[in-house]
């Protein structure tokens, strides 16, 4: 990185927002807590136009909103009627904003989310207010879908890629619906993932995948972490095969994939889903630079007596010239390398669980 740009790394918890700031990645500055008491499940850095932090906000006593920055978390805006709402002739009321993830630099005023009931939503005017999409809320299997562990929510979008209507999110328990026409119409894309769970192992949709992300080199290639099972699509999820060989384990929850590099992709292994603790207690990223053909270790500067593990969104890459991987732990301690995680130290320890972490470069 250059003398003009710094690493933001935002962490959202169970009790607030802390924000870091860093030109180095390894000295960081590091915020009071925004949002005090409050769970930050969700968060997106925005850089598209200049630098616009958003988080999904939920307060035991006023419920879930979506509250955005343009000065790095000095001001906050909600919005006084609320970035998302139910009508009341949809008979459901939001419990918790999942997945902010900005459209591409194509379309620049673009935010989806993803939310608890099973939905999805789309705002055009960067993230103030958003409209239901009613196709995937109308769909006929809805009443098939089941919660997760954590909840019934829509945890992943992919949003369409330029020249392209191509959707795709990822929903627990569902599993990973596609839309060719920008979300008027949804299909189920599951086959090949294993859903071991139900009395149909391969079924055409209720797997919980954990998390899906889009290869940087093929926008029709995809990878996903599922419950028991790592897979990648070359066909936009048409198809899917495993890729877990060499891995520990094929549970968790982490799926990142390189910004810019073709094939290159990490994740972060849990024993099993009845004992959900790093292999042998011991942490470690696995990175493949191959597409999923091989995987490799890497534990640099990560303890290797640890007992807690990273959720879905508690991890993240940055976009610099050697891409940052970031990740923190239900047990509050934040990690971050410099180095696409073959080294990592300890950016903070002791927060509440962590539960979102996102990273961008910006200029300062």
């Amino acid at each position: 990185m250059n003398s003009s740009n710094s690493v933001v790394l935002a962490i959202g918890t169970k009790k607030g927002l802390w924000l870091a700031q860093s030109e180095d990645r390894q000295h960081w500055r590091v915020s009071e807590p925004h949002f005090f008491m409050q769970e930050i499940p969700s968060i997106a850095i925005d850089t598209r136009q200049g630098c616009r932090l958003m988080v999904g906000v939920r307060s035991e006593h006023w419920g879930p909103t979506v509250a955005h920055s343009d000065d790095l978390g000095s001001t906050w805006t909600e919005p006084e009627e609320g970035a998302i709402r139910f009508a009341a002739t949809d008979d459901a009321a939001l419990e918790r904003v999942w997945q902010l993830q900005p459209g591409g630099a194509h379309e620049p005023g673009v935010v989806w989310a993803g939310c608890e009931p099973i939905s999805v939503w789309k705002s055009t005017d960067g993230g103030e207010h958003f409209e239901l999409n009613r196709g995937l809320w109308d769909h006929p299997h809805r009443s098939e879908w089941g919660a997760g562990f954590g909840g019934a929510a829509v945890h992943t979008v992919l949003p369409p890629t330029e020249n392209s209507e191509r959707v795709l999110v990822a929903m627990s328990t569902g599993g990973v619906y596609r839309s060719e026409d920008g979300g008027t119409s949804w299909q189920p894309r599951n086959q090949g993932i294993s859903a071991y769970f139900m009395p149909d192992p391969q079924p055409e949709f209720g797997q919980c995948v954990h998390k899906i992300a889009r290869d940087a080199g093929t926008a029709s290639t995809l990878y996903a972490q599922n419950h028991h099972g790592v897979y990648r699509s070359e066909d936009n999820g048409d198809h899917w095969g495993s890729i877990a060989d060499g891995l520990p384990a094929d549970f968790g929850f982490v799926m990142l994939t390189h910004p810019r590099r073709a094939g290159t992709a990490w994740v972060i292994p849990i024993k099993a889903d009845g004992e959900r603790i790093p292999p042998e207690g011991k942490l470690a990223v696995h990175r493949t630079d191959d597409g999923g053909s091989s995987w490799k270790r890497l534990d640099q500067g990560l303890p290797q007596f640890e007992y807690n593990v990273v959720l879905r969104d508690a991890a993240a890459v940055d976009d610099a010239e050697t891409v940052g991987v970031y990740f923190g732990t239900r047990g509050g301690s934040v990690y971050a390398s410099a180095d696409e995680g073959e080294s990592f130290s300890e950016v903070l320890s002791h927060l509440p669980d962590v539960l979102c972490v996102r990273a961008a470069v910006v200029q300062v």
